[in-house]
């Protein structure tokens, strides 16, 4: 059991910052999980993660055991098209997961970026994450190289100030060339592998898309997000009658001759969280998607 006194100059700060700058912690997400296990006490009491500091309290917590992890690198033959010293780029191909889960504990993207001494986080099995693609949507993920940029990386994602731009094939026309979705999402209430606006655990969800060109029967948009919820684009776009091509959740299995969703993570732009300098990383459509589009035209 650790126990220790709030310094002064602490006083106004929320109890779950102050916690997690501390070494024995460090990190929110460490923090939120003891306080939500009620396993901090202030002043001999349990208290709110946005409890206001007063500065000499006493704080008493059982420090969380190390976090290891068991993950082997595997050898994988990826496409990063931008990195340095603290981050990197991938282009992860569809089909590829990417980080372990059941079902799935080894040949994830993470256990190929092992190579590249990826790292940060609180997750073990997920080093250096900051945000994800669903397995068969393809395209460019931001991986951090030390537990500061992961740190930094997430307050881009957080604040909104990471670009990530997809690009999409829908079925159906657009009643308008630009727009907004805002709708919160969650799992599905009858079915366990869906999200939907239809759920019991909502989460806010801000998808924008505009389009680039309509075809025949099709439209190609280009969607950016606000949000990253599981899922949000194609359960947004199935949700105004604009379900993606080739998805087999939510919207046209088999369209075009399509195997996986027409969906690519095709443009990421973001200030460098170290350097402040300015990124901006394309990947073009992979061949699979422009045969498709090829198709629709």
């Amino acid at each position: 059991m650790t126990r220790l006194r709030v310094p002064p100059e602490s006083a106004g700060e929320r109890l779950d910052r102050f916690l997690s700058q501390l070494p024995e912690i460090g990190s929110r997400a460490v923090a939120e999980r003891l306080l939500s296990g009620g396993g901090v006490r202030v002043d001999g009491r349990a208290r709110a993660k946005s409890h206001k500091l007063e500065g000499g309290e006493e704080l008493e917590f059982e420090p969380p055991a190390p976090r290891t992890s068991t993950l082997e690198p595997q050898e994988m033959d990826l496409v990063v098209p931008y990195e340095d010293e603290h981050l990197l780029v991938v282009d992860k191909p569809a089909g590829l997961v990417v980080h372990p889960a059941p079902g799935h504990a080894r040949g994830t993207l993470v256990h190929g970026l092992l190579a590249y001494d990826v790292e940060g986080g609180d997750e073990p099995e997920r080093p250096g994450i900051v945000h994800r693609l669903d397995r068969d949507t393809s395209g460019l993920l931001v991986v951090a190289r030390s537990p500061e940029a992961h740190r930094r990386l997430q307050e881009l994602v957080q604040s909104r100030e990471l670009t990530r731009e997809y690009v999409a094939l829908v079925a159906g026309r657009p009643r308008s060339r630009r727009g907004t979705i805002e709708a919160p999402i969650g799992r599905d209430r009858h079915d366990a592998l869906r999200q939907s606006l239809d759920t019991d655990t909502p989460r806010d969800a801000v998808t924008h898309f505009e389009v680039e060109e309509l075809l025949p029967r099709h439209a190609l948009l280009r969607v950016t997000l606000e949000t990253g919820r599981t899922h949000q684009i194609r359960v947004h776009l199935a949700a105004i009658d604009l379900p993606v091509s080739g998805d087999s959740l939510y919207g046209r299995p088999g369209d075009l001759g399509l195997e996986r969703q027409f969906l690519h993570a095709g443009r990421l732009a973001f200030e460098h969280p170290m350097t402040g300098a300015a990124i901006e990383v394309s990947s073009p459509l992979p061949a699979d998607l422009e045969a498709a589009l090829a198709n629709a035209r």
